[in-house]
């Protein structure tokens, strides 16, 4: 008769995340301070009475995740601690930004320009006259209502 090591619920200690937790904590304030508010001004650029002040859009983008398990497997012989547990974390981001405006401060007083982004706008319109196209040929298809 094999004496039984078997462990109960509540002896079982599942992995502590709280180092994976303070490593993403970590990250994600590293994260952020690419986006803090000097990414969406520029330095200033004078010239004569004239200050110009870049402006940006600034999109930040993050995931992280956790998991941990524990478990017990059979007991087999001359293998009665069949245990066994682990966890582990990750995640990334990304940060964009884009110029959107200049502001333009002279005696004449203050301004704001936008910054039109024509690649984008083209592409805007490709993507509209391909959507266009595909529900034209699609409506100048003959249709089954009249198949035999």
């Amino acid at each position: 008769m094999t004496k039984s090591t078997a462990k109960s619920a509540t002896d079982i200690q599942a992995p502590n995340p709280l180092g994976a937790i303070k490593a993403v904590q970590e990250s994600y304030e590293e994260l952020l301070k690419t986006a803090g508010p000097g990414m969406a001004y520029g330095r200033p650029v004078k010239s004569g009475d004239t200050t110009i002040i870049p402006t940006s859009e600034v999109l930040v983008f993050s995931g992280f995740g956790y998991g941990s398990g524990y478990g017990q497997g059979f007991e087999t012989e001359g293998n009665e601690d069949a245990e066994g547990g682990g966890g582990g974390g990750g995640g990334g981001g990304k940060t964009l930004s884009r110029p959107v405006a200049v502001v333009i401060a002279s005696p004449e007083g203050v301004r704001v320009e936008p910054v039109y982004d024509i690649t984008k706008i083209y592409m805007a319109a490709i993507t509209a006259a391909g959507f266009m196209l595909a529900m034209l040929v699609r409506f100048m298809r003959p249709t089954r209502l009249f198949k035999k």
